[in-house]
């Protein structure tokens, strides 16, 4: 989703609100979050995840083109951890579905899953 394509939702969801005023709304969101994290803040929306900055030490690496080495200098990245509902709500699609593949004449199937989970034996 760019940011157009969120201002145009939260402007349908919001008729009483003009689109410029949604647009500035946005903005200040964005700048707000900048302006924490800038300052070596924490950002936390419930339910949806945190935001924060882990520094990176300087390092070593090399030139993908020449392979030599460079210095690559100390930094802050952004970093973001889900939260526990954000979590559950991506993988509710993921819900475990028996379905039974390669049955036998001995009437014993293998039970696979949509979810990573292990194959088991069942009796038809």
């Amino acid at each position: 989703m760019t940011r157009s394509v969120l201002v145009a939702r939260l402007a349908e969801a919001n008729p009483h609100l003009p689109r410029d005023s949604v647009e500035r709304l946005v903005s200040v969101f964005f700048s707000a979050l900048t302006d924490q994290l800038v300052t070596g803040g924490r950002v936390e929306l419930r339910g949806f995840g945190s935001f924060s900055t882990k520094a990176r030490g300087a390092r070593v690496a090399r030139d993908p083109r020449s392979g030599r080495p460079v210095d690559v200098q100390a930094k802050r990245v952004p970093a973001f951890r889900p939260a526990a509902g954000l979590k559950r709500a991506l993988n509710a699609r993921f819900v475990e579905r028996p379905t039974i593949i390669e049955p036998t004449d001995q009437a014993v199937g293998t039970v696979a899953f949509d979810s990573p989970a292990k194959p088991a034996q069942v009796v038809i």
